[in-house]
C-alpha cells in the first residue's frame, strides 16, 4: 500500500464496496519459503461480526496443494487506474505519477469442505449474474445431471479470515485543487477523473 496518510482509507465499508465492485483477486503467499501468486474471484461472507472471502482455485494452481494445511497470504483488488501527466498540472516542475484504488486484505487461509465450496459456486454465480440483468441468470441445474459433480472435482475452495483490511485510494489528493482538477481534466471521462474531481 502507498505510504502517505493522505491516500490511505480503513474505512470498512468503503473498503468492502470496492470489493465487491471488483471481486476479481490476486491471492499472494509465501509457503515453504517460497512465493506464490493465484488469481480468483470471491464472495465476501460475514461470519459473526468477522470478514471472511471464498474463493476457489483449479487443482493444478501451485497454490492448491497447501489449502489442506492452511498459510497466511494477502488478497489484492484494484479499481481504475490512470496514468497522470504533469503537464496537466498547474504548478510547474511536476513528476508523473499514477492514481488508483486497491484493497489489501490480509489473513489466515483455511480450506472450504464440499457443501461450503458449492454454496461458495452459487453464490459467486448470483452475485455475478446480478450484475447482467435484465438476462435471465444462469444456475447450475442448466447442466446435465452429473456434469457440475464432474467439474466439481477439478477444483478446491479456500477462505481468507481477514485479520487486516485496509486500502490506497491516490486521487491526487496530495496536490493543490488546481493541480487535482487539472490533472482531472486531463483525463478526461476516465473513471478516476470523476473520483478526483469529487
Amino acid at each position: 500500500m502507498h505510504p502517505a496518510p493522505a491516500f490511505r482509507v480503513e474505512d470498512r465499508a468503503v473498503l468492502l464496496a470496492l470489493l465487491r465492485a471488483h471481486p476479481f483477486v490476486t491471492i499472494a503467499a509465501s509457503v515453504g519459503g517460497r512465493p506464490f501468486v493465484a488469481q480468483s474471484p470471491i464472495v465476501i461472507r460475514e461470519l459473526d461480526g468477522e470478514i471472511a472471502l471464498d474463493f476457489h482455485l483449479s487443482r493444478g494452481n501451485v497454490l492448491t496443494p497447501h489449502l489442506t494445511q492452511g498459510f497466511p497470504a494477502i488478497a489484492l483488488a484494484t479499481g481504475p487506474d490512470a496514468y497522470v501527466s504533469p503537464d496537466w498540472y498547474e504548478s510547474p516542475d511536476q513528476v508523473p505519477t499514477w492514481n488508483y484504488l486497491s484493497v489489501e486484505a490480509e489473513g489466515a487461509v483455511a480450506p472450504l469442505n464440499d457443501e461450503e465450496l458449492i454454496a461458495l459456486l452459487d453464490d459467486l454465480s448470483a452475485q455475478e449474474e446480478a450484475r447482467l440483468l435484465p438476462k435471465t441468470p444462469w444456475t447450475r441445474h442448466k447442466m446435465k445431471p452429473g456434469k457440475f459433480d464432474a467439474l466439481l472435482r477439478g477444483i478446491q475452495g479456500g477462505r481468507l479470515f481477514v485479520q487486516r483490511l485496509e486500502g490506497t485510494f491516490k486521487l491526487s489528493q496530495n496536490k493543490s485543487d488546481a493541480d487535482r482538477l487539472g490533472a482531472a481534466k486531463g483525463l478526461g471521462d476516465h473513471p478516476i477523473a470523476g473520483l478526483m474531481r469529487s
